[in-house]
């Protein structure tokens, strides 16, 4: 099918987004301009303002249109649990579960050292130091059971080994090795927190 070179540009536009290919990116595009045009502007005017708004709260790293999100912000979480998880889509996913009245520190992403991503890309002594505050008495390992969550959570527990009086704890394998936190349901996700179990 011949697509004019604006329908082309708005196709590969749309294939930033993860898992979209270019059928279906095509599809996307084609449906907007065909059927729903109202949808393609309201799309086009937010998309926009959260890209000039969204930005990274400064104590979590989390995605918030504030300098501080709703989560650090808020009086009833329990500030001495701080759960530290890959990225957002796992902090929701926790959240959903309804079952942790703590904080979080969002890594966005797991060490990579043949990627260029080592401690520093991920926020580490930004973490290490809110740790080392003493405001903390449990970290909460969430990162994914995969290779490199496993190899986040290991450097984070070496790191802490000269903090004796902060517990270190590792999510349980309620969730399965290999798996994605976005992907699992809330009533595994509470089982994996509530049976957690300390590291080292």
């Amino acid at each position: 099918m011949f697509l004019s070179p604006l329908v082309t540009e708005l196709v590969e536009a749309l294939r930033v987004l993860p898992g979209v290919g270019p059928k279906s990116a095509q599809r996307m595009a084609l449906h907007l301009l065909e059927r729903n045009r109202g949808g393609g502007r309201k799309l086009a005017e937010v998309l926009a303002r959260a890209m000039d708004n969204v930005r990274e709260c400064r104590q979590c790293q989390t995605l918030s249109e504030t300098e501080v999100c709703g989560i650090c912000a808020s009086r009833s979480r329990d500030r001495s649990l701080l759960c530290v998880v890959e990225n957002p889509v796992d902090q929701l996913a926790i959240e959903s579960s309804g079952s942790f009245r703590g904080v979080y520190f969002v890594l966005k992403g797991h060490l990579s050292p043949l990627d260029g991503i080592g401690p520093r890309e991920l926020g580490i002594p930004a973490l290490l130091e809110r740790v080392r505050g003493g405001e903390v008495r449990e970290l909460i390992l969430a990162t994914n059971p995969t290779v490199e969550g496993e190899a986040t959570a290991h450097y984070l527990r070496e790191a802490l080994r000269d903090q004796p009086a902060i517990a270190v704890s590792r999510i349980a394998h309620g969730v399965p090795m290999g798996g994605e936190l976005e992907f699992v349901d809330g009533n595994t996700l509470a089982h994996a927190l509530a049976g957690r179990k300390a590291l080292g």
